[in-house]
């Protein structure tokens, strides 16, 4: 199978793809982020990168041999997270690119295969996204396979459904004695001089995902924490919200709560290795740059036994396009 990946960054689908059982003869990737580039040439050397995928028409490609065209097009204007700018936001146009990329393989290799990922978005988006590629998506939750809650569409021309929930619990995730073992990860109590204070703006760095590590509450304190909806870890049985912005911003608004509280309180943010695993990622994947980056390339990159599930779904039809 020849695969045309849009926005590639780290290649999470050609690790779907391998994990799915699918050969792939040539693999053909769309990255501008050197670091996003270099993980994927660490670990899938024969990769042909293509660059700015704007300039789509210059690629020396035979795009009759394209055989499945894959990508999740940038989603700062659709997220519920950002602005909502939508297709004002000029990331978000880049939808009608993969649009326009599409729409030429079709024209010389009708039998395509598609899939195109993004994020939960305003009804009137998602419509716009369903009439272009003229197929309905499919809602999936991460955490049907992972130890998050991270909430994407999923639009693909094969049939596929939801996958079926699997035990991922938290503890499969966490590495133990991270804070005693490197400080660097930890949160102190300086943190909470204010509710809007260093806590807020540390959590709302897109590349920084925070875990509460709280010991010794009372009964009384869990439901003051509750009240606001802060997620409380209490055993690693419980799935984790630690990949969805929601909880970054109470985090910070409730924080000054923590100076008062008779427990023993610390927060931390996860290591790449724990973000590898709630990305089902092989370890250490991304090891290949800096931390910064690391965090940066898997948070905005898939979930990838989500698109394992997905390309299994394929499996049946892939025989005649390979």
């Amino acid at each position: 199978m020849n695969v045309l990946s849009l926005f590639d960054g780290m290649s999470c689908g050609r690790i779907a793809l391998s994990r799915a059982g699918i050969k792939v003869d040539n693999y053909y990737a769309s990255e501008l982020d050197k670091y996003a580039i270099k993980v994927t040439q660490a670990n899938w050397p024969d990769t042909v990168q293509l660059g700015d995928v704007t300039r789509w028409r210059e690629w020396d490609i035979d795009w009759s041999s394209i055989d499945l065209l894959i990508g999740g097009s940038p989603c700062q204007g659709f997220s519920f997270a950002g602005k909502q700018l939508a297709f004002d936001d000029p990331r978000s146009k880049l939808f009608f690119v993969y649009i326009d990329i599409l729409n030429h393989i079709r024209t010389v290799n009708p039998d395509v295969k598609f899939l195109l990922e993004n994020v939960k978005m305003k009804q009137e988006y998602l419509d716009v996204i369903s009439e272009h590629l003229d197929v309905k998506p499919v809602f999936i939750n991460s955490a049907l396979v992972s130890a998050q809650n991270r909430q994407r569409w999923y639009w693909a021309n094969w049939e596929f459904e939801e996958p079926v929930e699997i035990s991922a619990p938290l503890s499969e995730v966490l590495e133990t004695g991270i804070v005693d073992r490197d400080k660097a990860y930890a949160l102190t109590a300086r943190y909470y001089k204010s509710g809007n204070g260093n806590v807020n703006r540390y959590a709302n760095k897109s590349s920084d995902q925070l875990i509460f590590e709280l010991h010794g509450l009372s009964d009384t304190c869990i439901a003051k924490f509750k009240r606001y909806g802060v997620k409380f870890i209490t055993n690693n049985s419980e799935k984790s919200k630690v990949l969805t912005a929601g909880d970054y911003g109470k985090l910070g608004k409730y924080g000054n709560y923590l100076q008062s509280l008779e427990c023993e309180a610390s927060v931390r943010k996860l290591t790449p290795t724990e973000y590898e695993r709630l990305q089902t990622v092989p370890y250490n994947y991304t090891h290949h740059v800096s931390n910064t980056q690391r965090y940066k390339m898997l948070g905005n990159g898939w979930t990838v036994d989500v698109i394992v599930h997905i390309f299994k779904s394929l499996q049946p039809e892939v025989s005649f396009l390979c």
